[in-house]
């Protein structure tokens, strides 16, 4: 067998029978970079340079992403402090739900997170809860051909109030 796990892995585009609703997160594939700041709950901004990297997997039933913080090529981590990621996320549509299955996984930090993911309008909004039982809320918003803002939010009281974590303000760099 001479596939590679690569090629095993990649699609060159969506499954046609789900393409329209593949548009959803198809929209991003391609390379991106990104301007980051954290907001620590003792009101500390962390900044930082990072990339981001969408593709057709699965057949083209899925969107794959790779978020790296510090960007490979930023080189010092003077302003991030602690603040590094290097993960990935699977996106597969649910045909029943009509919504996003979302599995996040950052082996550098152990972090894991499972979401559900819908458009709201004009925005494309992800909910679940973290390893410590706070409810998360993530946010595609502001997305136009070549730009999107990647909102982050957390409660500790079930979602009654939310408090932003993270903004991504992001840029295509390169397309599919």
């Amino acid at each position: 067998m001479t596939d590679t796990f690569a090629e095993a892995l990649h699609s060159d585009g969506p499954d046609p029978d789900l393409a329209e609703k593949l548009k959803l997160y198809g929209r991003f594939v391609g390379a991106w970079t990104f301007d980051a700041t954290r907001t620590l709950e003792d009101g500390t901004r962390l900044t930082g340079r990072g990339e981001v990297h969408f593709g057709w997997v699965l057949e083209g039933k899925a969107i794959q992403d790779v978020w790296i913080l510090p960007a490979r090529n930023t080189g010092a981590q003077t302003s991030l402090g602690p603040w590094t990621f290097y993960g990935t996320t699977l996106r597969v549509y649910d045909r029943g739900a009509d919504a996003w299955h979302i599995f996040w996984s950052d082996p550098r930090n152990q972090y894991y997170s499972r979401q559900l993911g819908r458009a709201e309008g004009d925005t494309i909004v992800q909910v679940g809860a973290d390893d410590t039982g706070s409810s998360v809320r993530w946010s595609f918003s502001r997305i136009t051909e070549n730009s999107f803002r990647w909102l982050g939010e957390r409660s500790h009281d079930g979602g009654a109030t939310w408090r932003i974590e993270v903004e991504f303000l992001a840029r295509r760099s390169a397309p599919a």
